[in-house]
């Protein structure tokens, strides 16, 4: 079990069903495992995740906040369409706050976190050797980001920018299969994760910066 695998599993069992209802349901809207336009039956959802529908609906009303899904009377509740012309909006946010979240987790992060940091940077660089498929990929650059909005230690800006990279995640997933290869994307990470280790704000800051705006190129690229 990898790293990711690992730390996500032992975060789980401290959650509250709804928590985890939640969680689970936007990982699979951001990765498309529920399409975009797709209807969701709150019965049938419950059911997969052996749980009530309660904490089930719980979810789907904070997913509805996170734009992930909208509902409409007497039809019920389906999976956001991915709006591709929100990326420069996105993007614009995000060049400015994930810098700010890099240059703060190399100021702030403990010694527990920073050694979190420094075992998913190890996890990253072995995946040369695994070749592991793109959705696989993308699953890792949620977790680096996730982890670095952690180590920032603001709550707020921790909770705006998993919004953020939430939406523009879906867009990547959108046109993943067009792009030729995500793994230097992925692997880039690692200067930035050992940078904020090392407590190099600015550098930290700089390598952020240069990778959300590679990521709005890319998907320009393709669009």
């Amino acid at each position: 079990m990898s790293i990711i695998a690992e730390s996500a599993h032992s975060a789980d069992l401290s959650l509250s069903l709804a928590e985890r209802a939640y969680r689970e349901l936007r990982d699979k809207l951001i990765m498309l495992d529920i399409r975009p336009g797709e209807p969701i039956n709150d019965g049938q959802l419950a059911a997969e995740m052996g749980i009530g529908r309660t904490p089930v609906r719980e979810a789907l009303k904070r997913l509805e906040i996170d734009h992930m899904v909208t509902s409409y009377p007497r039809r019920g509740t389906f999976a956001t369409i991915v709006d591709i012309t929100a990326l420069a909006d996105v993007s614009e946010l995000r060049q400015a706050l994930e810098p700010l979240a890099a240059r703060r987790a190399a100021r702030m992060a403990g010694s527990e976190v920073k050694e979190e940091l420094h075992n998913l940077a190890r996890d990253i660089e072995r995946l040369d050797g695994e070749k592991p498929e793109k959705h696989a990929l993308m699953r890792y650059d949620l977790s680096v980001h996730r982890l670095i909005y952690k180590a920032a230690g603001n709550t707020h800006l921790e909770e705006t920018l998993i919004r953020l990279d939430n939406l523009a995640t879906r867009i990547w997933c959108l046109v993943l299969d067009r792009v030729p290869s995500i793994a230097g994307h992925i692997t880039e990470h690692v200067e930035l994760l050992d940078a904020i280790v090392a407590g190099d704000a600015d550098r930290a800051g700089t390598l952020a910066l240069e990778h959300v705006t590679s990521f709005e190129e890319t998907i320009r690229k393709v669009l």
